[in-house]
């Protein structure tokens, strides 16, 4: 039977009982209710970065100066902006091998018991509020995380990433960096972990027939198979660090120069961290909209971060099937 019939009288049949018409109602009033509420926040924040946009130009994009008390206001995020890519970054190089790591061990390695306790506590890591996290890592993670750095500066300084000339380790974007990648670990490993968990059995089976080890069969057949769902994993993750906020407010000194790559040099910034930081103490409605533009442009980049994610989740399973 063709699969269009297939999926009708499928939706004839859950509309053929009260129940289920109430349910199917339900979910769908749901759903565009989410919409709305969506397309809401878009238009009202849109409308702020317009007049952003009308007042500061595309300096408001391109300059990092923030001082609005003058008599010439002068706002720019570009600062912020990069802030956000390069704390994602630092997020992503620690968290996706770490990820990785995990996911082969839960799937291919560990006892079935280890698995599942493995899997239920990834699972509650995801549910840990980033205010806890950002506590955690000011009070805990600080004091070690400047050894580390201090290390690095000593050992690796001649990388132009790990230099340190002020001496102060403390409120550093690596360590921003490590406390997203934290957060970033539970998310990628579940997708990862669901994906290699569907690698077709008679393909692992044929590989060991072969003599194949547990390396060359990840390399040419899980990890080949899973590819687009880790990748759609990866920027599920890449789109909760670039919307993080608490928790990197709490651990990173906030200047609005542009660190272009001193990963362990104090001072760094995000858009969220530049709200949050400054919406209390705004100066008047003129600042207040200026915040309000640059939510709006980090709301634009994490729905086209989630949406592409998406994109390749259901691309890869449109090509299992």
């Amino acid at each position: 039977m063709p699969r269009t019939e297939v999926r009708r009288d499928l939706k004839s049949a859950a509309t053929s009982h009260k129940g289920d018409r109430i349910f199917n109602r339900s979910i769908t009033t749901a759903a565009f209710t989410a919409l709305v509420v969506l397309a809401g926040i878009a238009i009202f924040l849109g409308f702020s970065a317009i007049e952003a946009l009308r007042t500061q130009g595309l300096d408001f994009l391109f300059t990092t100066e923030w001082s609005v008390e003058q008599e010439d206001p002068k706002a720019g995020i570009w600062g912020m902006l990069y802030g956000s890519v390069l704390l994602s970054v630092i997020g992503l190089v620690i968290a996706i091998p770490a990820s990785l790591l995990l996911s082969v061990f839960i799937v291919f390695l560990a006892p079935r018991r280890l698995a599942k306790v493995m899997t239920n506590v990834i699972d509650l890591m995801a549910a840990i509020p980033s205010v806890i996290l950002g506590l955690w890592a000011f009070y805990l993670l600080n004091p070690p995380a400047e050894e580390w750095q201090f290390l690095l500066n000593k050992y690796l300084g001649w990388i132009p990433i790990f230099q340190n000339e002020s001496g102060n380790f403390n409120g550093t974007p690596f360590i921003a960096g490590f406390v997203l990648a934290i957060m970033m670990i539970p998310i990628i490993t579940s997708v990862s972990r669901e994906v290699l968990g569907r690698t077709p059995p008679d393909l692992i089976n044929a590989a060991e027939a072969l003599g194949c080890s547990l390396w060359t069969m990840l390399r040419y057949v899980a990890l080949p198979y899973g590819r687009g769902g880790i990748v759609g994993g990866i920027m599920l993750g890449l789109g909760r660090a670039l919307g993080e906020t608490i928790a990197i407010f709490f651990v990173l000194k906030l200047i609005f120069e542009t660190n272009w790559y001193n990963i362990i040099e104090s001072g760094g910034g995000s858009v969220a961290t530049l709200i949050v930081a400054t919406f209390g103490e705004v100066s008047g409605p003129y600042e207040l909209n200026l915040l309000l533009a640059a939510g709006f442009f980090l709301f634009v980049g994490t729905l086209i971060v989630n949406v592409i994610a998406n994109l390749i989740v259901q691309r890869t399973g449109r090509m299992q099937r």
